[in-house]
C-alpha cells in the first residue's frame, strides 16, 4: 500500500485519457452485468434446482402424460423419500398475451418438496380446505393487481369441464414468496383433485413426477431403477436430476450461455485493446521518470510491479463503477421492462466476483508488456532522451 499514492498519481497524469478509458471500462462492465443477468434469467430454475430432487417424465416427450397410478410404484423404490406430481394447465387469463405458468399440483405433497415457495400457514390452511382454491406467486399477483379472496377466471385450452365449458374459476387463497434469490414468483398452483374431478378427460393422468431421494449421490442409480420399472410399458419413463431437466428445458430456446460468452469475449477483447493502448502510451511518456526511479534504487521487479499495479487499478476502478451502475440502475431497469417475459433478472454474487476477477486479469495482461518494457529499460539510454 505504500506505493498506492505513486500509482494513483501516475494514473492521472493525463486526466482526459484516463477518464475516457474509465468510461469505456464502465460501459463494458455495465454490459457485462446485464449479460450475466440475462444468462441467469434464461437459466431460471437451473441454479436453484434441488440436488436431491429427480424429475420423471414420459420417455418420448414432456408433453406426453403419465398415469397417476405410477405414484405409489415410484414411492416404493428404495431411496425415494417423497413423491409429488404436476400437470401443465395451459389456460388463458383474459388475453393470450397474459402468459404465466398454471399447474395442477398434488396438494398434500407439493409444497413439502418445494420449500423455496413460502406460503403463510393461514393461507396454506385456507387453500387446503378450498377445492377450487389457488396460490399465486407474489410477482404474478402484483402484475395483475390480484389480492387474496379474488376470483380468477382462466379459459382452458387443454382441459375443459365435463359439461363442455372451458371457463375455470379459481379462488385466490394465498400468495407465495420466493424463499431465496432466483425463485420464480410468477406461477399459479391449484388442486390436482379439482382438475381430476371436473375435467372431461385426462383426469387419471399427470404431467410429470418430482421425487426427493435420500442421497443425491445415488441419483443415477435410483433413476435407472425407476425407468426399469416401466420399461416396455405403454408409458415408459425418463428420469433425470432436476437440474439436468431444468437445463434441457432452458436449452430448448438455444444455448444462451454460449451466446453470452461469445458476446462477452468480443466486448472484453475490445476493452483489452483500450486499456493496453492507454498503458503503452503512459509508459512511453514516462521513460525519463522510470530511469530516475531506477537511479534512486527501484529494482526492475518493483518497476514492473508499479506498471502492472497501475493497469490493474485502472481496470478495477472502471469495472467497479460499471458493475455498480449495472447492479443498482441498469439491471433493475432492464428487468422491469422485461419482467413479463423474464421474471428473474438480477446479477448474482458470483457475477460480481467474476466481473472483478476478469477486470484483475485484464489489468495484469494489459500491464504486463508495458511493464516488461519498463523493467528492461536501461538508465543510460533513457536519460539520453532528456
Amino acid at each position: 500500500m505504500k506505493y498506492f499514492y505513486l500509482v494513483w498519481k501516475n494514473l492521472w497524469r493525463r486526466k482526459l485519457r484516463t477518464i475516457f478509458t474509465l468510461l469505456a471500462a464502465l460501459f463494458t462492465f455495465a454490459l457485462f452485468g446485464v449479460l450475466v443477468a440475462t444468462n441467469v434469467a434464461f437459466g431460471m430454475g437451473v441454479d436453484i434446482s434441488g440436488a436431491d430432487r429427480l424429475v420423471v417424465i414420459h420417455k418420448i416427450s414432456l408433453i406426453m402424460p403419465l398415469p397417476i397410478a405410477y405414484k405409489d410404484r415410484i414411492a416404493a423404490v428404495p431411496g425415494v423419500k417423497a413423491v409429488t406430481h404436476m400437470n401443465w394447465f395451459g389456460g388463458v387469463y383474459k388475453d393470450p398475451k397474459n402468459f404465466f405458468a398454471q399447474m395442477a399440483v398434488d396438494t398434500p405433497t407439493f409444497f413439502d418438496l418445494y420449500p423455496e415457495y413460502v406460503v403463510p400457514l393461514a393461507q396454506m390452511k385456507a387453500w387446503n380446505e378450498d377445492r377450487a382454491g389457488a396460490i399465486a406467486g407474489r410477482d404474478l399477483a402484483a402484475r395483475f393487481g390480484w389480492k387474496i379472496g379474488d376470483k380468477i377466471p382462466i379459459l382452458g385450452t387443454i382441459f375443459w369441464h365435463k359439461d363442455g365449458s372451458r371457463l375455470w374459476t379459481f379462488n385466490l387463497d394465498g400468495l407465495y414468496e420466493p424463499g431465496k434469490k432466483g425463485v420464480d414468483a410468477t406461477q399459479f398452483f391449484f388442486h390436482y383433485e379439482y382438475l381430476k374431478e371436473s375435467a372431461a378427460r385426462g383426469g387419471d393422468l399427470v404431467g410429470w413426477y418430482t421425487i426427493r431421494i435420500d442421497d443425491a449421490k445415488r441419483a443415477g442409480e435410483i433413476s435407472q431403477q425407476i425407468d426399469a420399472l416401466f420399461a416396455n410399458s405403454p408409458y415408459e419413463t425418463k428420469t433425470s436430476t432436476e437440474k439436468a431437466f431444468a437445463q434441457s428445458f432452458a436449452n430448448q430456446i438455444g444455448n444462451i450461455g454460449l451466446i453470452v460468452r461469445y458476446v462477452l469475449s468480443a466486448v472484453l477483447f475490445g476493452m483489452l485493446l483500450v486499456i493496453g493502448n492507454t498503458m503503452a502510451q503512459s509508459v512511453r511518456e514516462r521513460t525519463n521518470e522510470l530511469a530516475v526511479l531506477k537511479t534512486l534504487g527501484f529494482s526492475n521487479r518493483l518497476v514492473l510491479f508499479l506498471v502492472i499495479a497501475e493497469s490493474c487499478l485502472l481496470a478495477l476502478v472502471g469495472a467497479g463503477l460499471g458493475l455498480l451502475f449495472s447492479w443498482a440502475v441498469l439491471t433493475p431497469l432492464v428487468g422491469t421492462m422485461l419482467k413479463q417475459f423474464l421474471p428473474v433478472f438480477f446479477i448474482p454474487a458470483w457475477g460480481i466476483l467474476l466481473g472483478v476477477a476478469v477486470a484483475l486479469l485484464l489489468g495484469v495482461i494489459t500491464g504486463l508488456m508495458p511493464g516488461i518494457q519498463a523493467m528492461r529499460l536501461r538508465i543510460v539510454d533513457a536519460l539520453r532522451k532528456v
